[in-house]
């Protein structure tokens, strides 16, 4: 396997994730990877549906820092491990999130958008009454919305994740289709010198492509963008790294010759 970096990994310190940091780390070092970054969720001002969910995506840094170091230095001869967040964004905490990065000295951001005007596109409630089209484009807009007030992270997260969810998920859906909406945010991403992600667990969703579609993907190449982070958005270890080989060979296609890997928030150019 060419590419040995996950930029993408979630542990029980994620409120949708119950596998120990240090079960993640283990499956890593069998698998031969040389560098992993943990990217714990901080959705701050999430919508929760179910009360007894209040909470689940605040983040405890100072606890995840702690056992991030731990192991750091537990295996450091064995693997390079970063500290890493992935972000929530919402316009209205452009202020909030930005004075919380700046409180700690992460090695990579990821801006996702799971909440969208106050929705998750999640749950079925953001397509219903109206064509999946429409919702889409909603999302769209609203990343839009964001890179017009925050620009405190390193690539934007799994940038077509609502394809994921929707009814007919990525049956009817193209980078053509949404051209008009999509371009913005990727002549956006290169003017502010950010990146995107391949996510590669889209296939897990029953989607036919990776997040974001090869499209998006060839399209901010053409752009000139190069700053390209892999992760498998892994939960649980068997997760870890799935994917990669399809992930670097569509990169090839679309042009690129590197991916990139980050510490102390800057890039590296590793060769695909």
């Amino acid at each position: 396997m060419a590419v040995l970096s996950d930029y993408h990994l979630h542990s029980s310190f994620s409120g949708d994730s119950e596998t120990p940091m240090e079960t993640m780390i283990e499956r890593a070092i069998s698998l031969g990877m040389k560098n992993m970054c943990f990217t714990e969720h901080m959705d701050m001002d999430y919508v929760y549906i179910k009360e007894e969910e209040t909470g689940m995506f605040d983040l405890n840094t100072d606890s995840y820092l702690f056992d991030l170091i731990k192991y750091k230095e537990k295996y450091s001869d064995k693997i390079n491990i970063y500290f890493g967040v992935e972000l929530g964004l919402q316009p209205h905490l452009a202020r909030t999130l930005s004075k919380y990065v700046k409180e700690y000295d992460f090695d990579f951001v990821i801006g996702s958008s799971h909440l969208c005007n106050r929705k998750d596109p999640y749950f079925p409630y953001f397509y219903e009454g109206r064509p999946e089209e429409e919702a889409y484009r909603e999302y769209f807009s609203s990343i839009l919305d964001n890179l017009k007030v925050f620009q405190n992270f390193d690539v934007y997260g799994h940038l077509d994740y609502v394809v994921r969810y929707g009814p007919n998920k990525d049956k009817d859906y193209s980078y053509g289709k949404y051209k008009d909406v999509l371009d913005p945010i990727l002549e956006k991403l290169i003017d502010m010198e950010k990146g995107i992600e391949v996510n590669t667990s889209g296939v897990s969703y029953g989607l036919k492509e990776l997040n974001p579609c090869t499209g998006i993907l060839k399209r901010y190449r053409e752009l000139g963008g190069e700053i390209i982070t892999i992760g498998s958005d892994a939960h649980s270890p068997d997760r870890i790294l799935k994917d990669f080989n399809r992930a670097a060979d569509i990169l090839k296609e679309c042009g690129y010759k590197y991916h990139t890997i980050f510490a102390k928030r800057m890039p590296e150019y590793v060769k695909l």
